[in-house]
């Protein structure tokens, strides 16, 4: 019993310290934004690399959740004589929760991971050590652009993936399962208010930045060699991942808590 009480104590130090250090190194990062120099080329590059090229993956995840999602609320309201719901429920699922958390973990899986690869790859290969030889200060050159270009894009991303997540139910509901075109519309448009809207864009920011400063902070502390690459890789998806769903719980409860 001893020994299992030690283990858990340990892992909550663990924890709790690794929190500690990723806090801090988001305090160094947010307090590069007020200084100069500043890298827009970088920071117009991370924009390519987080929005622009996350595009395809982000459309086709919302549309075949939306569709899905469609079909699973139709099958289960049926039990109840509740069909009617499915352009209601699609709507609020999709732009409250869904959207967010899947386009958060789609750019978890595609950036934070392309992030952290790149940036351990450059302090493998001593290009970072290059950055300070330089009088670059690698946080202001590497980070900050990326989880600015992050807190840009995402919400876009997100407004994105819920008009299409949407799209996605409304194909399935008025082509398979019988809706009329502008009741559908009319019911989503009348359900959704301004605070849905408001929080999905609100999560997308802070999942940016989640995904972007994992990347970030795994690339840069990782080990040397290849295996600490690939170290620095998994381990920044997985905090991501985690991080981004503990958010969600966080800012749902902010918004829609009785």
């Amino acid at each position: 019993m001893t020994r299992l009480l030690a283990g858990l104590g340990a892992a909550a130090l663990g924890l709790l310290a690794a929190l500690g250090r990723i806090a801090i190194f988001a305090g160094r990062t947010a307090s590069h934004l007020v200084r100069p120099p500043f890298y827009p080329r970088e920071f117009g590059h991370a924009l390519m690399q987080v929005g622009y090229f996350s595009l395809p993956v982000v459309a086709l995840t919302a549309f075949f959740t939306g569709g899905a999602l469609a079909l699973q609320i139709y099958a289960g309201g049926a039990r109840f004589s509740a069909e009617a719901v499915v352009p209601q429920i699609v709507a609020i699922g999709m732009v409250r929760e869904l959207g967010p958390v899947l386009v958060g973990l789609m750019i978890a899986a595609r950036v934070t991971s392309s992030i952290a690869a790149e940036i351990a790859t450059m302090k493998v290969t001593e290009q970072i050590d290059a950055l300070v030889t330089l009088s670059t200060d690698p946080m202001k050159y590497l980070t900050l652009p990326r989880v600015l270009a992050a807190l840009v894009v995402m919400p876009v991303l997100v407004g994105v993936g819920d008009v299409i997540g949407i799209y996605g139910g409304y194909l399935v509901g008025t082509q398979k399962l019988g809706f009329n075109a502008a009741t559908y519309l009319h019911n989503t448009a009348t359900f959704l208010q301004a605070t849905d809207i408001v929080s999905s864009l609100v999560k997308g920011a802070v999942f940016g930045v989640i995904a972007a400063l994992m990347g970030c902070y795994y690339g840069m502390a990782s080990d040397r060699g290849a295996m600490g690459v690939g170290r620095a890789t998994k381990a920044s998806v997985v905090a991501a991942a985690v991080l981004i769903l503990a958010a969600n719980f966080l800012l749902t409860q902010a918004f829609f808590a009785a």
